[in-house]
């Protein structure tokens, strides 16, 4: 009995070792979070995705705040929209370029320095495009004044042009119409007759409407006048009744009036213009 005592030992012992071992439960060791997430951060300023980084870094801050490691971080990620500012600059993308300069700043408002050169690029950029834009305004309003001036110019040349062509025809017209006209007389010959039958039959109101159209051709034409009647005492009466008639038409005006006596011929004026 004993020697199955001890030769069955070692047996119970196997067994008891694999019952402990199958018994054993798997031990994992625990993650930390905090290591997954500065993973992630890592990852996204590795591919350039800064502002999903900035989002990782935020919830980091908030998070652990007194971790060591997110001052390392924050500069690390206000260099790389640092870089991405200056990149947009060189596409002339100014916009873009402010918007990280505005990130970077924030994220390192301590240190203003980091920033300076890139906000004095920029704002060069910006008042090199302020000028060459007002330049170009400045030209197009030049072009524009040197086509109007243009334009008017050739309105001025067309309508010239078309004044020369009217002239001749217009010419004759202004002519015509500046040349006085006569009422009894001919301008044209050396002297003109005006018969006045109404003195021999005493007709006094037709005699002044005749003597009417006379001081007119007097005045007009200048017309030295000699009053032929057939009794001295006519020429008195005849004399005053026109000079009358041609002071009231024109009071600087003196005409030269003389008489003849013709007993047998018809009262008469004759008239002499006076030609230029």
């Amino acid at each position: 009995m004993k020697s199955f005592a001890f030769r069955g030992l070692p047996i119970l012992l196997v067994l008891l070792l694999a019952g402990c071992q199958n018994t054993q439960p798997h031990s994992v060791p625990p993650v930390d979070d905090l290591v997954i997430a500065f993973r992630q951060l890592d990852l996204s300023l590795a591919e350039e995705r800064l502002d999903d980084a900035r989002s990782q870094l935020d919830a980091l801050q908030q998070r652990a705040s007194r971790d060591t490691r997110l001052e390392q971080y924050q500069r690390q990620l206000a260099e790389a929209y640092m870089e991405q500012g200056q990149q947009a600059l060189q596409r002339g993308d100014l916009d873009r370029a402010a918007q990280a300069l505005g990130q970077a700043r924030s994220l390192m408002p301590q240190a203003p320095a980091l920033s300076h050169d890139l906000n004095r690029a920029i704002d060069s950029a910006r008042a090199a495009r302020q000028a060459a834009t007002e330049q170009q305004a400045r030209e197009a309003a030049a072009r524009l004044d040197a086509e109007r001036q243009q334009r008017l110019a050739s309105e001025r040349q067309v309508a010239a042009k078309a004044a020369i062509v009217k002239a001749p025809a217009s010419q004759p017209t202004a002519e015509a119409e500046s040349k006085p006209t006569a009422r009894l007389i001919d301008p044209n010959a050396a002297s003109s007759t005006v018969a006045l039958p109404m003195l021999d039959n005493q007709d006094n109101e037709n005699l002044r409407r005749l003597l009417d159209s006379v001081a007119a051709d007097v005045v007009t034409f200048r017309c030295a006048v000699r009053i032929e009647v057939r009794q001295a005492k006519d020429y008195p009466w005849v004399a005053a009744l026109l000079s009358a008639r041609i002071k009231k038409l024109d009071p600087t005006f003196h005409p030269r009036l003389s008489q003849r006596i013709a007993p047998q011929q018809v009262p008469r004026l004759l008239l002499s213009p006076q030609h230029n």
